[in-house]
């Protein structure tokens, strides 16, 4: 059973193939800039160079048919054509309250997507794109979605709700409902391998840090709290979303400024963030590059989103009584140790202990490293996200019977001995470069020697 994920964002489509009975990942990668000009694939197999296409995507349907010939074709395909190909599963940001877990999709499902698509406009459009155009092209295939939202639906009430007239929850499903669930949810379950806990018994507090950005309290193995909330406006300082603000500040300026709601919402979404902060950067690397070079509104940028994913940490370790580990995973959280020091100091108070050589070696998206000091009460790893994986045994357990919510689903990574042979491989050309990441890592494959 070959399994395709795909991941259909604005402008990209990331996708995974996986042979599931094998249980090995046979190729990954991502087309960019779709719909903008200068499209391109960037493809790795199993055992095989990384290979780079250059070829124009105006739409998706373009994007995952070059997906599919990539998949393919001769030279660097890895299936002798798309009957291979068992099921596709599907990224999906919002479910709202109709979803708790995966679907397979139908008429019905997609409809309620679009319906949902006024909450998480950034992603659920491009989603349901997505969908659309690989249903088209493998229509005898059965297709799932996977949502953000399902990990988050154990929050209690008094996490997941607004101090807001109840009748807007009635009628109209106004909660906290959080997003990056996959990632949460697979970095739960990698933590508790780390700490060799029951994923059951630990608590932890996840940094999704990426252009997107959230926060997510973990209690007993359970999502407790996030800072992501009825839309993925809410939270941390993201690459041009607001994040926490006045809910006043927009009422104000809409009124002097003459602004209707759509305009608004496109600032707080588009325009706001990193991007409202510096002017000109909402992308990580250039506000951090900015900011060595003097910068000062750069720098002002990196320390308030340190600020703020402080606070989080502070107050979700509370929130569950104490934690085991902060986990930092995503783009950001996987590659920029500038952001993850920025975040950590000042916290030795609750046991938290960065250490400053080991936080600047890791960069790796191949391997989980651990950067905490050995004095640290509070354990810090680096797992790098792989909501792909989530995808894979979502559909093969909805596929075989199996599936249900994962506090009565058990998921291979979630085992000591889970291994991800495509970051084995990778991770190993990188260290015979970069050999001090050896020093960091926080889950050697037994049997390598070091």
């Amino acid at each position: 059973m070959k399994i395709l994920c795909l991941n259909c964002g604005s402008s990209s489509v990331k996708y995974s193939l996986f042979d599931w009975l094998a249980k090995t990942p046979l190729a990954s990668g991502v087309v960019e800039r779709v719909g903008i000009g200068g499209s391109f694939i960037s493809h790795e197999a199993s055992g095989r160079e990384k290979a780079t296409i250059n070829q124009d995507c105006p739409t998706h349907k373009e994007a995952i048919k070059l997906v599919l010939s990539t998949l393919t074709d001769g030279t660097n395909g890895v299936i002798d054509s798309l009957t291979s190909i068992t099921a596709v599963g599907h990224r999906v940001v919002h479910g709202g309250e109709k979803f708790v877990k995966s679907v397979i999709i139908d008429e019905k499902v997609i409809e309620a997507f679009r319906e949902l698509s006024s909450l998480a406009p950034l992603h659920n459009p491009p989603n349901i794109q997505g969908i659309e155009a690989a249903r088209e092209l493998m229509p005898k295939i059965p297709h799932m979605a996977i949502m953000d939202t399902a990990w988050h639906q154990t929050m209690p009430e008094a996490s997941y709700m607004y101090a807001l007239p109840r009748a807007w929850y009635e009628k109209y499903a106004i909660r906290r409902y959080g997003f990056h669930g996959t990632s949460f949810l697979y970095n739960a379950k990698r933590a508790a391998v780390l700490l060799g806990k029951d994923p059951f018994k630990t608590n932890l507090v996840i940094c999704h840090i990426g252009n997107g950005a959230s926060v997510n309290a973990v209690k007993n193995g359970l999502s407790y709290d996030t800072s992501m909330g009825f839309t993925p406006l809410e939270g941390l300082i993201m690459g041009t979303r607001a994040g926490d603000h006045d809910p006043a500040i927009p009422l104000y300026v809409m009124a002097r400024e003459s602004m209707n709601p759509g305009e608004m919402d496109a600032i707080l979404n588009k325009k706001s963030g990193k991007l409202g902060i510096t002017g000109k950067f909402s992308d990580a690397r250039d506000v951090e590059m900015a900011a060595v070079q003097g910068d000062a509104r750069a720098q002002l940028a990196l320390d308030m989103e340190a600020n703020r994913i402080r606070k989080y940490i502070g107050a979700y370790a509370a929130e569950v009584g104490g934690i085991d580990a902060v986990v930092f995973t995503a783009g950001v959280g996987e590659m920029g140790p500038l952001t993850r020091w920025g975040a950590l100091q000042g916290l030795d108070f609750m046991g938290i202990k960065c250490d400053k050589e080991k936080n600047d070696t890791s960069k790796t998206r191949n391997a989980e490293t651990e950067i905490s000091c050995k004095t640290s009460k509070v354990k810090v790893f680096v797992i790098p996200t792989d909501e792909e994986r989530v995808f894979v045994e979502d559909v093969a357990g909805l596929m075989n019977g199996s599936y249900d919510i994962h506090t009565r689903f058990n998921y291979t990574f979630q085992e000591p001995g889970y291994r991800n042979m495509l970051r084995d491989d990778a991770f190993a050309k990188q260290c015979a470069k970069k050999p001090e990441l050896l020093k960091v890592e926080a889950n050697p494959a037994a049997g390598v020697k070091r």
